[in-house]
This record gives structure tokens, sequence and C-alpha cells, in this order.
């Protein structure tokens, strides 16, 4: 199944700047693999690696449009708008935004359209 990113107004003309549109951005998921694309960088991972899915939000601008590394905790957000997201667990960290594979995220947040149906069907697929 396909999500979209939900785009803030002026989202689309900045986060264009990096290649970041919403024809470029978007979740699959299906039963094997889950797989994000928000403009140039892509995190792919098995459904199975994914520990819990949640509903979060809103967020503050700056940190939430936008890539976005948490230097507490090395979590990954990709962000299009501030109202909500979906925060994705792994039980173990993928990498997604460094060309050399280094840095590993234990979790990812997407601001997708539909973050509540997001996040139940991620969750459905956990408790399989």
């Amino acid at each position: 199944m396909r999500y979209a990113f939900a785009f803030a107004k002026a989202a689309p003309a900045v986060l264009g700047i990096a290649g970041i549109t919403p024809s470029r951005s978007y979740l699959d998921v299906d039963e094997d693999t889950l797989t994000i694309h928000f403009g140039p960088w892509t995190l792919t991972t098995p459904v199975s690696n994914i520990a819990e899915a949640t509903t979060t939000g809103p967020y503050h601008w700056w940190k939430a449009i936008g890539v976005r590394l948490s230097v507490s905790d090395r979590g990954l957000t990709f962000g299009s708008t501030t109202e909500a997201g979906t925060c994705i667990a792994f039980h173990t960290p993928v990498t997604a935004i460094d060309p050399f594979h280094l840095l590993r995220h234990p979790s990812v947040t997407v601001t997708v359209a539909d973050p509540p149906a997001l996040t139940a069907h991620l969750n459905g697929l956990v408790a399989r």
C-alpha cells in the first residue's frame, strides 16, 4: 500500500530545492518490505524489523520540515508538515541518509497524509 506525504502550503517550494516533491515522496509497505522515498533519500527495511508505530505531532517547524537527524537518539525525520506524523521504531537501526551507511537510525518519523491509518497498518503487520 502506498501512503503519500502531506505537504504544508509553503513546503513544496522550500523542499523542492532539495528534490523533495510530492511526486518523489511516499511510503510503500507490503507484507515483507517497508520503503520510504523522500526526494533523493530512500529507507528500506523488512517489515519484521518494525518494533512499533506511533502517531505523533504536532511539531515545531524547525524540528519537522525536511530531513532531520536527532542528535540525542539518532532518530530520523522525513518531514513535510508540522501537523502530525507516524514514528516507526525498529528492532535493528537502519541506514538512510548517509552515503557510507555508517549512521544508523533507531526510528524514523514520516509526515504522511494519514498518520493514524499508517500507524494502524504497521502495527497490524507487527502483531502477526
